[in-house]
């Protein structure tokens, strides 16, 4: 993850790929207990849910910060063209 300072220092996208992940693993275990399946089961089901999605939410963030960065401390073939 090479962020520039500032960009490194902002959490509360993370905050928000966490919370989303949670959601999506409450919904994957509301679901997995509509079926007859063990608890083991249906932990580790969610748990692969959130792992998944927080996974690549925070791929997708930290791409978009390193393309969106406007604090000039990248490259010059990173800088967007105007």
């Amino acid at each position: 993850m090479k962020l520039c300072p500032e960009c490194r220092s902002v959490w509360w996208p993370f905050v928000v790929v966490v919370f989303i992940s949670g959601v999506v693993a409450f919904l994957t275990w509301l679901i997995l207990s509509l079926s007859s399946l063990e608890a083991i089961i249906r932990l580790v089901g969610s748990g692969a849910a959130f792992v998944g999605v927080a996974g690549t939410l925070a791929y997708y963030v930290v791409s978009c910060m390193k393309r969106h960065c406007r604090h000039g401390t990248q490259p010059l073939h990173h800088r967007p063209a105007h």
